[in-house]
């Protein structure tokens, strides 16, 4: 677990820093780290697009009055981030997206025949949390969540939620984490803690219950207590490769934010008619989910993930050597493929051991043999050692399989 630490891992791959001039809880990212950070976003939203999800982008401070109509002001007021304007107005650094989701739906009337709406953004929230609550990324003050909301009518809950899952099935299965499904529920002994009757808690846990048992039969954790104060949910456990238990992804079903914003379609009857809203996060908050898996992998990223995956190590400082490295970097970016090159005045030796500390999966040594049209020798990261046998290619074949395995995401080697 120590050498796991994502704290320290985070600090020896130069992935992302903290400052005490900006503040604790506040984490900047390097290069490298927001490489990370895009290629995960990336791979999400690859994913979304499958259900054709529409990108919007909304502002970092908000009205009072909008948390007030989603009922997050009178719960979570303490832990806001309170912004007074000169003419007296107060906004807050906004906790959540999902009041200005609501009103980009609102702009205009929608026919039933629109709906699913379902919008997606990635974005940064604000929660106030305490200095001793802070950890590393695993609880911080800002906060990047792969948010996305659906606006659907009631008799399409069922399918837009199974869309949903399906998206979260297909992103944890690459990293190899198993999934178990929370059904978290609201206390009846409990009411005051959540907004809405009791009927429709009755009603919307009813209908989550059963595309649970039409997904896993009865193989759930019953979660009494763990709903949101808007909806029950959906959440996902997981495991790590220390065994420990992590809530990921979460599939929540909202229908107290669309009574509190007055959200509707206009039916078959001309009629109002009201709607439901579901709050869908993949990784949710990215920070906290990449504290998990930068220590579930032990920082050796997949090949399509690690933010440098090749890097060029030259025997010596010639020209030509320089200049065929400088060819290659090239035609890595044409291909997509992150390749760096090492040119210090140091020995092989040690440049190939930075390599390894680095835990770069491939290292390639450049010499007159390769300059001279020889097939490149790819270093294999040690954990992949053995998966495969001992690559021996042409740079242009190099090349293209490591931009091949980036594209299909493959979790091994596929040189």
């Amino acid at each position: 677990a120590e050498k796991r630490d994502h704290r320290k891992l985070g600090r020896d791959l130069d992935l992302f820093t903290f400052s005490d001039l900006i503040g604790t809880g506040l984490p900047l990212w390097t290069p490298r780290g927001t490489r990370i950070k895009r290629e995960l976003d990336n791979f999400v939203q690859e994913l979304r697009d499958k259900y054709e999800y529409e990108e919007v982008s909304i502002p970092h401070i908000t009205k009072k009055e909008a948390f007030i109509a989603s009922g997050h002001w009178q719960k979570f007021a303490d832990e806001l981030f309170k912004i007074k304007t000169r003419e007296g107005h107060e906004f807050a650094m906004k906790p959540m997206n999902c009041p200005h989701h609501t009103q980009i739906y609102a702009r205009r009337p929608h026919s039933y025949r629109e709906l699913p709406v379902r919008y997606r953004e990635t974005t940064t929230v604000y929660r106030d949390e305490q200095s001793g609550e802070l950890s590393g990324l695993s609880r911080v003050r800002s906060i990047n969540q792969d948010d996305a909301h659906v606006f659907c009518r009631h008799n399409q809950i069922e399918e837009e939620v199974e869309k949903i899952w399906e998206v979260v099935d297909s992103f944890y299965k690459v990293f190899d984490f198993p999934l178990t499904v929370r059904f978290s529920r609201h206390d009846p002994d409990q009411m005051k803690s959540y907004l809405g009757d009791p009927k429709r808690w009755q009603q919307s846990e009813a209908q989550l219950k059963r595309i649970i048992e039409r997904k896993v039969g009865k193989d759930f954790i019953d979660g009494l207590g763990e709903a949101a104060f808007y909806g029950p949910k959906i959440d996902f456990i997981s495991h790590d490769s220390l065994g420990r238990e992590w809530q990921v992804a979460t599939i929540q079903l909202d229908f107290n934010q669309p009574e509190g914003f007055d959200l509707v379609c206009i039916n078959e009857k001309s009629e109002r008619e009201r709607i439901i809203m579901i709050h869908a996060a993949i990784m949710g908050s990215i920070e906290r989910f990449l504290s998990v898996l930068i220590e579930h992998l032990a920082g050796k990223f997949p090949v399509w993930l690690a933010p440098e995956q090749v890097r060029v190590v030259t025997v010596n400082q010639e020209k030509v050597t320089l200049k065929f490295a400088g060819e290659l970097r090239q035609k890595a970016a044409e291909l997509g493929v992150r390749l760096t090159i090492d040119n210090a005045n140091e020995s092989i030796g040690k440049k190939i051991r930075e390599a390894e500390l680095m835990k770069i999966p491939y290292t390639v040594v450049i010499g007159d043999k390769e300059i001279k049209g020889g097939p490149l020798m790819p270093r294999l990261r040690q954990d992949m050692v053995g998966k495969t046998a001992q690559p021996s290619l042409s740079a242009d074949k190099f090349l293209q399989a490591v931009a091949d395995e980036t594209k299909s995401r493959l979790s091994k080697s596929s040189l």
